[in-house]
């Protein structure tokens, strides 16, 4: 995970300073990108460790189409409960555990002007599997209409597909990236997504490629990127799927088998493993 470190260290001397809507302040830079090549390991962050459950969770709970934090909950995995309470529901009108039109709604229920809905993930598999040289293999999470609608307007709001020679490759786009909580569990989830529509589509994972435009760092977690700047990476883990699925939307927690993960211990203030 070198390429995560030196995203690190470039924001720290080259970042500017600016204001968030958290009052927390933090330092910036626009515009940085990151290639992950499959077949170099699985890009789980080793200078830290990761809570891989609550990553693998939260993207069957994208592709289920669910924007309900109950199966997050009954999966014990609790990243999205601070944004459910009745409380921060109420704002936008939503009952609790309920977050509104985001990620998995916009994936597979993005409703129509005219009626109806449009399955992009369904459809995106579908269009690799019958045009692969098509370079409208696109998902997208950012709807004008919707952003004000939720208490977190999508972050990684944008990913294309690319097939060439039997290979697949993933390239998102990510508008706001909090580098020191959040880009590391989007690097392993969207490597994963990667992973299973290549299975899905019968083609061989290549590249992940990670644009960030607003790429930045919280005051209160300098110290936390030093402390990761510090340790020495460590060589990639391995990362199987069931072979078994064939259906996108049928693989299940168990479907994931991690070898060889032998990360730094965990940092304190990070998320919770």
């Amino acid at each position: 995970m070198k390429q995560y470190l030196e995203l690190l260290d470039y924001v720290l001397k080259n970042g500017e300073k600016k204001g968030d809507p958290q009052g927390v302040g933090n330092i910036a830079v626009c515009g940085y990108q990151m290639r992950f090549k499959m077949d170099d390991g699985f890009p789980l962050l080793t200078t830290k460790k990761m809570p891989l459950k609550s990553i693998i969770i939260e993207l069957l709970w994208f592709l289920r189409g669910d924007t309900n934090v109950k199966f997050l909950q009954d999966n014990k995995v609790t990243i999205w409960d601070e944004w459910a309470t009745p409380e921060a529901t109420a704002k936008y009108g939503l009952p609790p555990g309920e977050l509104g039109p985001i990620y998995g709604e916009k994936w597979r229920r993005w409703k129509k002007r005219d009626g109806g809905t449009i399955d992009q993930i369904a459809d995106v598999v579908e269009e690799i599997k019958s045009f692969p040289d098509s370079r409208r293999l696109v998902v997208t999470s950012w709807d004008p209409e919707d952003v004000d609608k939720v208490f977190v307007a999508p972050c990684h709001c944008f990913f294309k597909f690319f097939v060439a020679n039997g290979k697949l490759s993933l390239h998102l786009f990510q508008r706001s990236c909090d580098i020191f909580l959040g880009v590391p569990f989007n690097i392993a989830s969207y490597s994963l997504l990667l992973m299973m529509m290549a299975q899905a589509t019968g083609l061989k994972a290549n590249e992940f490629i990670h644009t960030l435009s607003d790429a930045h760092i919280y005051l209160n977690h300098i110290d936390q990127v030093k402390l990761q700047l510090t340790r020495e990476p460590r060589p990639l883990p391995k990362m199987t799927l069931n072979p078994e699925i064939k259906n996108i939307f049928d693989f299940k927690l168990e479907d994931f088998k991690l070898e060889n993960y032998n990360p730094h211990p965990p940092i304190k203030g990070d998320i919770a493993i």
